[in-house]
């Protein structure tokens, strides 16, 4: 089982769950961040850090966001490793629980 990045860590990208993990399997795109599903150890301490709420157990992943599964699968093989917490965007609070934003995802 893994952890899943959802939709609403889109353009709010907040890396406080990064600063815990300690398999260092989260990977970081322009606006999004995602799980390696292979690294990850279901530990369960990133999911209370993230401020937005965007991170779920792989069974508890809310309707709608399937996915996201397969998203966090694709692009974890193909975006950085970050290890470290970084300044989240700006606008971060702003794009908080927006409804819809996968149209916004940057590759």
């Amino acid at each position: 089982m893994t952890f899943v990045v959802s939709e609403n860590c889109i353009k709010c990208k907040h890396t406080d769950c990064v600063e815990v993990c300690p398999v260092d399997c989260f990977y970081e795109g322009p606006n999004f961040l995602v799980i390696h599903p292979d690294e990850c150890i279901d530990c369960a301490l990133c999911e209370p850090e993230c401020p937005v709420e965007a991170i779920f157990s792989e069974d508890e992943l809310p309707e709608g966001q399937e996915v996201f599964l397969e998203l966090n699968a694709e692009l974890s093989e193909e975006w950085p490793n970050i290890t470290e917490m970084k300044p989240a965007p700006d606008d971060a609070d702003e794009w908080n629980n927006v409804p819809d934003k996968l149209q916004h995802l940057e590759r």
